[in-house]
């Protein structure tokens, strides 16, 4: 990398591709970028940073010549950038191999991996190993609230990263978290996800087994054995292994849960000794799931119960992780990255737990490459059995689906209204506002989910309430 003085960065607005710039550019480097949609806060945030950005994808962003060019996993050939990138025969590489290339050599590299509970699970152990002194480096896909960052660069040995089973490239259609040189990890669950580029969850389990084969003997595998399928991927393997849920057979295990408005108290026991009590601010059984796995990697890597409570405690969770957007009167809304039908179930299943005895709306964009498609049509239905009024959006450009096999909003409000639930399908954030306006009551909580903006209508919601209360 000593050769390496300019890089350009081709769709630099991904969550990813802005974090690794602004690493980049603190370590000494010259960065430019290109994205098509160029807009706050990444935009504000490359504007902070100093980083100049074209806006669109055009043959003359290249035309200082480059070292090196980063390419998003979102380009593909035809793009007028790439094909200009690779008729002048610049130097390229993917975002993943750029991470571990520039940051993860000589790293001790703490993989996340799994279908659910990554960037909370990450984010917490990157702030427990900063909280006992170790100055670890991290990158996950969502902003900490501790760090008010998605990434930092720190001194320490350990580097914590979100391991991906995305493709990592058109070039490179191997999953972003081979990349990742795990030395220690962590496999959260394992289901069916990313229709847009597997087939079927066989598919997808081969790629976790060929990530379990880069952890070294001297490493750690952390696995959630609550989870059939990840119960069954680690069976067989050939490194140390520490196995965690509320499962009898795990070694790892969380009980005496107590749930309140303030967070969650639970005793974990480690085989059939008491390894501490703790507290987490976060909700639902599934994030003292994420929290269990990481006290086992986190002892696995030294700590202390006392350090380790430290952490947790002090975690002030992950921004649309069921973040309170606002308080109005008596009615809350929330906001959550919520999308796959299991994570769906499990978001409303902990709300409902912190706010026992109210009336719960959930608002559903489908926005991901999956939910797109109709894969999970019928699962969605079961999904949202806590919640009491059910909204479900627009499908996110639909145009992206196949039309054969796209998701039908009407079709699931269809099923859950058959199923007893008060549950439409309603076209437009500025529609489904006016919606909830008409019907909203005190006490009421509103959750958000979607995997992308939603058209702003968390903070469209709020302004609402505020104008209907102060008019």
């Amino acid at each position: 990398m000593d050769q390496i003085k300019k890089i350009h960065m081709i769709a630099i607005c991904g969550t990813g591709m802005s974090s690794l710039a602004g690493m980049l550019k603190s370590s000494g480097y010259e960065i430019t970028g290109s994205d098509d949609n160029v807009y706050p806060p990444v935009s504000t945030q490359l504007d902070k940073l100093g980083i100049p950005y074209f806006k669109g994808f055009k043959p003359s962003n290249l035309d200082h010549y480059p070292d090196l060019v980063i390419v998003g996993n979102a380009m593909s050939r035809g793009n007028p950038e790439v094909e200009a990138m690779l008729d002048r025969g610049l130097k390229h590489t993917s975002f993943p191999q750029a991470l571990s290339d520039f940051y993860l050599k000589g790293k001790h590299s703490i993989v996340v991996a799994g279908t659910h509970g990554k960037t909370t699970t990450s984010a917490v152990i990157a702030w427990t190993l900063e909280c006992a002194g170790l100055d670890p480096s991290f990158m996950v896909g969502g902003i900490t609230k501790n760090f008010h960052s998605n990434y930092k660069l720190g001194l320490g040995k350990y580097f914590v990263v979100e391991g991906d089973e995305y493709d990592t490239a058109f070039f490179d259609k191997t999953p972003k978290f081979l990349h990742y040189r795990p030395r220690s990890a962590i496999i959260t669950s394992l289901e069916f996800d990313h229709a847009d580029i597997y087939q079927n969850l066989d598919q997808i389990r081969e790629e976790f087994r060929r990530f379990i084969k880069l952890i070294p003997q001297d490493g750690l595998l952390v696995a959630c054995v609550d989870d059939p399928r990840v119960r069954e991927l680690v069976q067989k393997v050939r490194v140390p292994l520490e196995t965690y849920g509320f499962s009898r057979e795990a070694q790892w295990r969380a009980e005496d849960l107590k749930f309140s408005e303030k967070g969650t108290e639970f005793t974990i026991y480690r085989g059939k000794e008491v390894f501490g009590n703790f507290f987490t601010g976060t909700m639902g059984r599934h994030n003292v799931q994420n929290m269990l796995g990481s006290v086992a990697l986190l002892a696995g890597l030294g700590l202390s119960a006392k350090e380790i409570q430290e952490g947790l405690e002090t975690f002030q969770g992950v921004r649309r992780r069921q973040e309170l957007v606002g308080t109005v009167g008596d009615i809350i809304v929330l906001d959550d990255f919520a999308h796959h039908p299991t994570a769906v179930r499990e978001t409303l299943q902990a709300v409902k737990s912190r706010y026992p005895g109210r009336r719960l709306w959930s608002i559903f964009e489908p926005r991901s490459a999956t939910n797109r498609r109709n894969v999970f049509q019928k699962e969605y239905v079961g999904a949202f059995k806590e919640a009491d009024i059910i909204i479900i959006a627009d499908v996110y450009l639909p145009e992206k689906a196949p039309e054969g096999v796209r998701f039908s909003p009407d079709q699931l409000a269809e099923d859950l209204t058959r199923e007893g639930k008060n549950a439409r399908h309603i076209s437009g954030t500025d529609q489904i506002v006016a919606y909830v306006m008409e019907r909203v009551q005190p006490g009421d909580v509103i959750l958000c989910m979607s995997n992308g903006g939603f058209d702003g209508i968390q903070g469209k919601l709020v302004k609402a309430l505020h104008f209907v209360s102060n008019p």
